[in-house]
């Protein structure tokens, strides 16, 4: 049984803007309180979808949090509105009428403004764990410093276990201080985790290195068994 603790935790107000690390996150079967219960919509291929960084990569330089429910304090039936913050460092409310317009200026395209409280992960009802080790190893072997922001996961945990095990742990549970989360699958990963999340520069060796070691995986998709708050610095056991 592999131990270890909660190393820091993550939640993206805005799917595919930069986000914000918090000492607590509360938690139910949906995923994480507030993350991406918002998202831009833009038309693309002949279709509105929501927008992410492969159609515009300039959302990086937006970022999305919300100072008002620091932590615990934020309610997952009820989030407030985020405040959204553009490359130039002007801040937004979500419901400001010239926050569309100033995406749209930035990113080159209309757009639209989605709320959803049911929130909207690539995989419905989840949460994505990433694991020390495996950030760590990764970064040894491409010899580069890789920045955990890249895989936007929502629990990074630190535990006595070897890199990559966790793409052994479908089917497990993890304890996480007082909540208990269902292991799916890992994580398949797509071009996103190649841009800097500073830089916005692509670096495809990442990709490549990932498909050609670990079929393209990293981190592992959960989602929780019942309602809790977990914490920075919670104990972890893989069961």
């Amino acid at each position: 049984m592999a131990t270890g603790t909660v190393r820091s935790l993550h939640r993206w107000p805005v799917k595919s803007l930069g986000g914000e690390e918090v000492d607590a996150l509360r938690i139910d079967r949906r995923g994480a309180g507030g993350d991406r219960a918002q998202a831009i919509v833009g038309t693309f291929g002949g279709e509105q979808r929501r927008l992410t960084v492969r159609q515009a990569p300039r959302m990086l330089g937006w970022t999305a949090a919300y100072p008002r429910a620091p932590g615990p304090a934020l309610d997952p039936d009820a989030p407030p509105l985020p405040e959204v913050t553009a490359p130039d460092g002007r801040v937004y409310r979500w419901d400001d009428a010239a926050l569309p317009g100033a995406l749209r200026d930035d990113l080159a395209r209309p757009v639209e403004l989605r709320r959803d409280l049911a929130l909207m992960p690539d995989l419905p009802d989840s949460l994505l764990v990433t694991v020390e080790a495996s950030r760590a190893a990764a970064e040894e072997a491409l010899g580069r410093a890789i920045d955990l922001r890249r895989f936007r996961p929502n629990i990074h945990v630190t535990l006595d276990a070897p890199a990559f095990a966790e793409e052994g742990w479908m089917g497990r549970r993890l304890r996480v201080g007082d909540a208990q989360l269902e292991l799916l699958h890992p994580c398949e990963r797509c071009a996103i985790p190649t841009r800097d999340p500073d830089t916005h520069e692509k670096w495809p060796q990442l990709l490549r290195w990932l498909a050609a070691e670990h079929d393209t995986l990293f981190g592992i998709n959960a989602r929780a068994l019942h309602p809790a708050t977990i914490r920075v610095g919670d104990a972890v056991q893989l069961h």
